[in-house]
């Protein structure tokens, strides 16, 4: 019985209680469903966990007006005009669960733990808002030319971290996906051509780039920590985005 409670132990209070009160034919149905479950590939599970409990999610999500109050400010705030409607927010939960499957590649145990907590946990679901506007940053960063990278990560406080954390991956990816492709690095010439051009990404294309790149956890993180302090981020649109195509030559 230790095993057994110790298990049990881990469900909420309500959970416990419903799970203990099944007869053993439901017990069956429920053992069944957690083998076929844990048996299936991550991608399956993703998809499985967004059919079952996606809408209950989304729900719970729109319940949090105080959570996406402050993420819809902060978008208004990066000038992103990405709506925290009920179908962005289902596309993100599914979403959120692919970019998951996809971890796993590195972390394939984790995978379906963390679903559970996105379930289970308040504060893990009010993660989805910290991944929601994580993840809306690094499209918007995908979608700049690398001098506007250099203009960004000079008005940081750690500039250095932040080219290693987002400049680099993201300057990495243009380059092995043809977005940005520098020829001749050491012609001056050559380098203003590249380093001023603006990324051509479609749409499914960004969001791959952007799960392929950065995982779960770091998106999150990047959305958590500007939530949490928003001055960890600096950020002056008007410097960042006007064109100053001679600015490259002081």
């Amino acid at each position: 019985m230790g095993s057994v409670d110790n298990i049990l132990g881990k469900l909420p209070p309500s959970a416990r209680t419903w799970v203990e009160s099944l007869s053993w034919q439901q017990r069956r149905y429920m053992l069944s469903l957690c083998h076929l479950i844990c048996a299936a590939p991550a991608e399956v599970q993703a998809e499985f966990l967004d059919d079952y409990t996606a809408d209950g999610l989304v729900t719970r999500k729109l319940e949090d007006q105080e959570t996406k109050l402050r993420v819809k400010q902060y978008l208004k705030d990066f000038h992103i005009e990405t709506e925290l409607t009920e179908s962005v927010l289902r596309d993100y939960i599914r979403q959120f669960y692919t970019h998951s499957a996809q971890d796993t590649r590195r972390q394939p145990d984790l995978y379906l733990q963390s679903a559970l907590k996105l379930v289970f946990s308040t504060e893990e679901r009010n993660n989805v808002f910290s991944y929601i506007l994580g993840f809306e940053l690094l499209k918007m960063m995908f979608q700049m030319s690398w001098f506007q990278h250099e203009k960004l990560y000079r008005i940081q406080r750690n500039q250095e971290e932040f080219i290693n954390t987002y400049i680099k991956p993201i300057q990495h990816a243009h380059r092995i996906n043809g977005i940005i492709v520098p020829r001749d690095e050491g012609v001056f010439f050559a380098k203003r051509n590249y380093f001023v051009q603006t990324p051509d990404i479609s749409v499914k294309k960004l969001v791959e780039l952007v799960m392929a790149t950065f995982t779960t956890e770091a998106t999150a993180n990047f959305g958590f920590t500007i939530i949490r302090h928003p001055n960890s981020l600096s950020f002056d649109y008007d410097y960042i985005f006007e064109p100053e195509p001679n600015a490259i030559f002081s």
